[in-house]
């Protein structure tokens, strides 16, 4: 339970024959001998965004918000798994005392642990020669489904054995995908969202969200929770649905999935993402991945229109700054969330999509993410 298949397609085009192997991302400074801390050597792989920072075919950016230290965590990641027709992206939004920690944490781990499960499907049925292309194509997804499902399981089996990071309390949500050639995998932890910025016959640019906002009063959310002795409610005059222990009115979780959270696993809570798939055609030009503290402010149509219009270099910057004002002039009494956003394109720059004026423009096989980052 908790998966799903869904998308433009109930599985990949026959057209796509490509198999999901990886080399080691530690090939690129194995030679650093001198510096024994593998996180630092994991950020030194230069096809690696994430920090503030844009490429030709992406831009990323992150502004804490007033309720304290930042709790979001973003990444995008070219040639990922060796290959230069795929990109990992990722936007980690955490919460609880240690929030910030799980997030980094998984936003660091997770990418590795897909790569591990793509290399132990090597040589499984999807390669098999007497396949045709359907069946090939079909088990390619079908992998990278499992491969989504299994790594979560094995996040959080990490995090719980890591004493040295408290999330019994803290946690984060996850959504994640994976772009290879036309091929999009979208897989969702909670409620940050991913939407797609595409154009209609009519060549009007439009929004299509890709991911479900998992909430814990979305009833198929609720129902698990409840059988599970967790309690869903909205505290009085919040109206916010929140995931509450049985007998005691905490933590107040306000998703139904997410990485860490204990005290709440035994209660409903799961970190099994929703798995879908979408073929990626020529009108469909970008997607935004964002932490809900844009999402809470500001419409997915909004959204696609500030990174239509917005340089690409700083469409995210532009997206995050319209989310901060937005909580000003929206919610004046609040105090605005950690906003984080990924946008990135999928047609070389300067072209454009037929019937329309403005130029949406994305990705090419030649490995193009040549990197500013802001270090900050």
């Amino acid at each position: 339970m908790g998966s799903c298949l869904s998308g433009a397609s109930s599985a990949p085009s026959s057209q796509n024959n490509t198999h999901y192997y990886y080399e080691s991302p530690y090939k690129f400074y194995n030679n650093n001998t001198h510096d024994s801390n593998p996180e630092l050597r994991l950020h030194r792989i230069p096809e690696r965004i994430f920090l503030n920072g844009s490429s030709p075919y992406s831009s990323l950016f992150s502004k804490q918000g007033s309720k304290g230290i930042n709790q979001d965590a973003m990444l995008l990641w070219e040639n990922f798994g060796s290959m230069d027709d795929c990109v990992f992206c990722g936007v980690f939004d955490g919460h609880g005392q240690y929030g910030h920690v799980v997030a980094k944490k998984v936003r660091d781990a997770f990418p590795l642990k897909i790569m591990n499960e793509w290399n132990s499907h090597r040589g499984g049925d999807g390669n098999k020669n007497n396949d045709n292309n359907n069946n090939k194509n079909y088990n390619h997804f079908k992998m990278m489904r499992e491969s989504f499902v299994k790594a979560s399981k094995s996040m959080d089996r990490e995090l719980k054995q890591q004493h040295s990071m408290d999330s019994y309390g803290s946690g984060t949500t996850a959504v994640n995908l994976i772009k290879k050639g036309q091929e999009l995998v979208i897989a969702n932890v909670g409620d940050s969202r991913a939407v797609l910025g595409t154009r209609d016959p009519d060549g009007s640019l439009i929004a299509l969200q890709l991911t479900t906002d998992l909430k814990p009063n979305l009833p198929r959310e609720a129902e698990r929770i409840m059988m599970c002795k967790g309690r869903v409610f909205a505290l009085e005059n919040e109206g916010i649905a929140r995931l509450w222990l049985p007998n005691v009115d905490s933590p107040g979780l306000a998703m139904a999935r997410a990485f860490g959270d204990f005290c709440l696993k035994d209660f409903g809570l799961i970190s099994i993402p929703e798995v879908s798939y979408r073929r990626l055609t020529d009108q469909d030009q970008f997607v935004v991945l964002a932490t809900d503290g844009i999402w809470d402010v500001m419409s997915n149509e909004q959204v696609v229109n500030i990174v239509a219009s917005a340089p690409r270099s700083s469409a995210a910057k532009l997206l995050v700054e319209s989310a901060v004002l937005a909580w000003r002039t929206k919610l004046p009494s609040s105090k605005p969330d950690d906003c984080s956003a990924i946008c990135l394109f999928f047609h070389p720059q300067g072209n454009s999509s037929p019937n329309t004026n403005t130029s949406i423009v994305t990705g090419s096989r030649e490995s193009p993410y040549k990197t500013k980052q802001k270090h900050q």
